[in-house]
């Protein structure tokens, strides 16, 4: 690609771009930190991916969703999963009106531009795969008839980490689907301060929407244009292959460890995700370290363990640092 054609998007991405630092800041009169998990809901925006969110209860993962639905003006719902919710109460069902003498359709509140699955592993898999369609093909089905989602449309999807009673692990194929899995950690002490005041004086900011959910939809399309190189495609594509095929890049190591390396999805999600990152920072085109700051988000719930790996207590996170070091930086 020439010179002229990547600082035309540079300047293009440069302009369209401007929203996010406003968004930002009116995210951050109601959120004290955080700042990871207020990105990663943007990627996953812009990306037009869904994110799964692990953290002990308490560090505002609800708050922050609701947050930005109202800072982009769009409509939020949360869907507390227990393990006697049903399909239908997630997605909708068909009721009779009396009045009428026929069967009306009551949609459910997965009919929303954001989407909050509280506790998604509390539910078995019934109502996890409700879930599935609605992710994957953007679209419900009720009875008879198929019903397109409101775009921009994000599941962001919360586990306990701390529980393990009464909790159904998710199943890899919905995992798959997440374009992200975000490990959230406490604040700093500085942070929590800040948040122990808010909170003690009543202090908390209401939130204005400073953007449209017109604007995030012109934006993906910005993202779309991210200069790509053919150098770090290949970039991508070599870290994902080292999970399938270690071996492959001198790391023979971690052959009895993988399980199943990441899909093809990891491949779609890493560079979607890279150019969202480098939209964020206001550039126009991506570089390894867009790769490198997006690569534990996308993989870290690809790559299946073996029993070996557990027993040794080695992490997806210490695999993926393990290819990271090794696999070549353009």
């Amino acid at each position: 690609m020439e010179n002229t054609n990547v600082n035309e998007i540079n300047e293009l991405v440069r302009q369209e771009s401007q929203f996010i630092d406003i968004l930002k800041f009116e995210i951050n009169k109601v959120i004290v930190g955080q700042d990871k998990m207020i990105d990663r809901l943007l990627i996953g925006l812009l990306g037009k991916g869904h994110i799964l969110l692990e953290g002990v209860p308490g560090l505002a993962k609800t708050l922050a969703i609701n947050t930005l639905a109202k800072a982009i003006n769009a409509k939020f719902s949360r869907i507390q999963f227990t393990p006697d919710l049903l399909p239908a109460d997630v997605i909708g069902t068909m009721i009779y009106n009396m009045q009428q003498n026929k069967f009306e359709v009551k949609k459910g509140p997965v009919f929303a531009n954001l989407v909050l699955a509280d506790e998604i592993n509390r539910a078995p898999a019934k109502v996890q795969s409700a879930l599935l369609e609605a992710m994957q093909e953007r679209q419900v089905t009720i009875g008879d008839q198929t019903f397109k989602l409101e775009e921009p449309f994000l599941v962001m999807a919360t586990q306990n980490p701390v529980e393990q009673e009464g909790t159904y692990p998710l199943p890899e194929a919905q995992v798959d689907r997440f374009m992200l899995k975000t490990i959230i950690d406490y604040p700093s002490q500085k942070e929590e301060l800040e948040i122990m005041r808010r909170n003690l004086q009543g202090d908390i900011n209401k939130v204005q929407p400073v953007t449209t959910t017109e604007q995030i939809l012109k934006a993906r399309e910005v993202v779309k244009q991210v200069y790509l190189d053919p150098k770090i495609e290949q970039y991508i594509l070599d870290i994902v292959f080292a999970t399938r095929y270690p071996e492959r890049y001198g790391l023979d190591e971690l052959k009895p460890l993988i399980n199943f390396g990441a899909s093809p999805r990891a491949s779609i999600n890493l560079a979607t995700a890279s150019k969202a990152y480098a939209f964020i920072n206001k550039r126009g085109f991506v570089i390894p370290e867009d790769v490198r700051a997006m690569v534990h988000d996308v993989l870290r719930h690809r790559i299946g363990l073996t029993y070996e790996a557990e027993a040794e207590n080695v992490t997806t996170q210490d695999i993926i640092n393990n290819i990271i070091n090794t696999v070549e930086v353009p």
